[in-house]
């Protein structure tokens, strides 16, 4: 047990560790924080994460005073949850960082803990985040110039699918025309269009997965299924259902055959677009933007009012979007060497992509070179 200060203490454990009764609690404060009710946010994704990453650890907020208590897991409730990973060094990094798309602690309105009293209970130097949600006040005040803040764009079907489609159409009647049109023309050309919004066929994951490491290698990037932790996760997310966070894999199917896919995870009222992805044989249909009309009305049909679709630009999501929230991309220290080094370590890199982020024309070079890499790795 870790003393923070009077009022909080910290016991840092392995996810595994947590037992029924802190999962709960985690899951009560989450609800009541009045946050969107993202399933990255839930403990299902850290419990995932700590199956498949060694370094994953939670370390669990209890308020109270004088010495710890003689149970090893302190008195009272639980008042905060804060995952993350570590590593040598004492750098911390967000759970599942490199893929989760929404990021931060679990705690109490009102809690009294700064993040430097929070890294120093966990023994970290530093806590980078690429994804931290907004409203995380304990990582970014309200009036804090740094770290830097994203757009990650969301389709609202609160209102129902139709509302939207509605507004779509209001304001890109050309791009609903002819993603309509495509999907009518697939249809005559290649055989009936089937769309399943919740499929459990490992064979369609399988295939999913496919497509998209071999996009990552097309485009230039990297090909985050080589990894093993990662493809471990999808799989084993894959199976998770609980109200908070469970695994949807939605399929377009033409003819039988799959055309179109998308692997994300839901709550009762959020659906987190994660791992998109076409048959490039297809691509004069544009059966990703059909993929994601389709996923938008079975959404709205089963109760989710906010489709997610993630920080980074896409000009899919540019099409889509109702609006965004922000995601903050940066890191909390505390004074040390080891912050320092891991500021050495990391900004200068941070820094650039955001250079060149900021700059379209800038991007766009830089993306047509990541496209040639790509088409030479292929050859």
């Amino acid at each position: 047990m870790n003393d923070v200060r009077s009022s909080a203490r910290l016991r840092v454990v392995a996810p595994a560790d947590l037992d029924e009764a802190e999962i709960e609690s985690w899951r009560e404060l989450r609800a009541k924080s009045g946050a969107p009710a993202n399933p990255f946010m839930e403990p299902e994704f850290t419990l995932a994460v700590g199956r498949v990453r060694p370094g994953a650890r939670v370390a669990v907020v209890r308020e109270g005073t004088g010495p710890p208590a003689a149970s090893s897991r302190g008195s009272g409730e639980p008042v905060g949850f804060f995952p993350y990973e570590r590593g040598p060094l004492g750098r911390g990094r967000a759970i599942g960082l490199g893929v989760s798309d929404c990021q931060g602690g679990v705690f109490r309105g009102g809690l009294r803990l700064t993040a430097r009293e929070l890294l120093r209970g966990c023994s970290l130097a530093a806590w980078e985040f690429d994804s931290l949600e907004a409203g995380q006040l304990l990582f970014v005040p309200a009036d804090a110039a740094e770290p830097a803040a994203f757009e990650s764009p969301v389709i609202e079907v609160g209102e129902g699918y139709e509302a939207y489609e509605s507004a779509l159409r209001a304001r890109s009647p050309k791009f609903f025309r002819t993603t309509a049109a495509k999907e009518r023309r697939l249809g005559r050309q290649e055989g009936e269009v089937r769309f399943v919004f919740d499929e459990r066929d490992p064979a369609a994951l399988r295939t999913l997965m496919e497509w998209k490491s071999a996009q990552y290698r097309r485009t230039g990037r990297r090909d985050r299924f080589a990894k093993e932790w990662i493809s471990a996760l999808v799989r084993q997310l894959a199976t998770t259902r609980t109200p908070g966070c469970s695994g949807v894999l939605s399929v377009l199917y033409v003819a039988d055959r799959p055309v179109a896919a998308h692997f994300g995870l839901r709550s009762r009222t959020v659906l987190s677009c994660w791992f998109p992805a076409y048959d490039p044989e297809f691509a004069r249909f544009s059966p990703g933007l059909i993929l994601h009309l389709r996923m938008a009305r079975a959404a709205a049909a089963a109760g989710i009012g906010v489709l997610d679709l993630g920080r980074g630009p896409a000009e899919y999501k540019d099409a889509l979007k109702t609006g965004g929230p922000q995601v903050y991309e940066g890191a909390v220290t505390r004074p040390g060497v080891r912050a320092a080094l891991h500021h050495l370590g990391r900004e200068p890199a941070r820094r650039a992509h955001g250079f060149v982020r900021e700059r379209p024309r800038l991007a766009a070079y830089a993306k047509t070179a990541l496209n040639r890499v790509g088409r030479l790795r292929d050859r």
